[in-house]
């Protein structure tokens, strides 16, 4: 076996992958659809909207984990994401956006649910914050080379979002191919339960993956959408900010995963929530571009330490608990993240504002709740005995 043929090496050719696509489509959705599908702000909240329902319904994972083991899964998850990209530009009507989407985002979080559980069991909990940290670095070198695709198209080479969208989907069919054919099947450490688990014992973290959801989605859906609509930003724009933001995340992921597990993680949260109810607030009040990009880029970082609920949850879990749990909290995750796109698309139509004065009472939530992990790891992992 070579040495890049670890289960290390398969989570990192899955990030590039995931990424590759996922960064490439996310780099020009704003911009294809109101250029070319004419959509507005409520339009686009309910393409997101749409996009999280499959999130919602990541707890049916363990169902196919009945029949597919995780990595084979985790894999055939990335060739419909893939596909998904690779048609978009196909279909560039309203209900054509709405349904690529969709098929996307059942490969996209599939596939996150995957690979959340598959980080989790293969590193140990000492190495895991780590390891976590040198993946999101990865990603960020992924989602560089991604942007700098799409920016290249559309700056040298004059590239349709139809091509741009065949090429990046078609990348990722490749790799696919690519792990499929060189990668061995990994074993499980531990033995995973193959049924829907809620644990009074986890209902903290539940909590906090609940607000994540809510809040992100006000960072992944509008303010992107503000720098577009209120700002002006054209998709080489937009495109150098993400280039920014994951070029700085490249260098420092690494590093706020080994400080995640020097501090711990409540500490690391607790400085994560305190500087994102800032950053929602400045969201509402900023009226330069620059500013608002200034704003973005440390929103982005900030996101970075989310690693902590993660470990957090590593720490308390019992071994055997992780895919089920990994499903059922994604989509916890999404239940905000199916309603808030829409819901606040509609206000942004009346204030823009208010979306991101909410987004910083969610972080405040985030804040308060937070400060209960050190009793939660106090107590320990939740032991077989104590699970039935």
């Amino acid at each position: 076996m070579s040495r890049w043929q670890t289960p290390f090496g398969f989570l990192a050719i899955a990030v590039i992958i995931m990424t590759l696509n996922f960064s490439a489509w996310n780099a020009m959705l704003n911009n294809f659809a109101i250029e070319v599908a004419q959509f507005d702000g409520a339009q686009i909240g309910l393409l997101q909207s749409l996009r999280e329902i499959p999130g919602f319904l990541a707890f049916t994972a363990v169902f196919v984990l009945l029949i597919l083991k995780e990595q084979t899964f985790a894999l055939l998850s990335l060739c419909l994401l893939s596909v998904g990209v690779a048609i978009t530009g196909l279909l560039p009507s309203m209900y054509g956006l709405f349904a690529t989407t969709v098929l996307m985002s059942i490969g996209f979080h599939y596939f996150e649910t995957l690979n959340q559980s598959l980080s989790l069991q293969w590193f140990s909990k000492a190495e895991a914050p780590a390891m976590l940290g040198k993946l999101m670095s990865l990603k960020s070198l992924s989602a560089l080379l991604a942007f700098g695709m799409v920016w290249l198209g559309f700056t040298l080479f004059d590239i349709s979002y139809r091509t741009m969208y065949l090429l990046a989907g078609g990348c990722g069919l490749l790799l696919c191919l690519l792990l499929a054919v060189s990668m061995p099947q990994f074993p499980e450490r531990t033995p995973q339960r193959r049924k829907l688990l809620l644990r009074k014992r986890y209902r903290l973290y539940y909590l906090l993956t609940f607000l994540s959801g809510a809040r992100r989605q006000i960072f992944v859906v509008f303010a992107g959408f503000l720098m577009v609509e209120k700002f002006g930003y054209s998709v080489t724009d937009i495109t150098a900010l993400y280039m920014l933001n994951h070029l700085i995340n490249f260098f420092l992921a690494p590093i706020i995963g080994r400080w995640i597990g020097r501090v711990g993680e409540q500490r690391a949260l607790t400085l994560e929530y305190t500087g994102l109810i800032m950053v929602f607030v400045g969201y509402g009040l900023v009226e330069s571009g620059y500013l608002a990009a200034a704003l973005y880029v440390v929103d982005h970082l900030f996101f970075a330490m989310a690693i902590g609920i993660k470990t957090y949850f590593q720490k308390i879990a019992n071994a055997g608990d992780i895919a089920a749990t990994s499903g059922v909290s994604f989509t916890i995750n999404h239940i905000a993240a199916v309603i808030i796109p829409a819901s606040f698309g509609i206000l942004w139509l009346i204030n823009p504002s208010r979306v991101f004065y909410l987004g910083a009472l969610l972080a405040l939530a985030s804040l308060i709740a937070s400060q209960w992990i050190n009793r939660d790891l106090a107590k320990g992992p939740l032991e077989l005995s104590a699970a039935h």
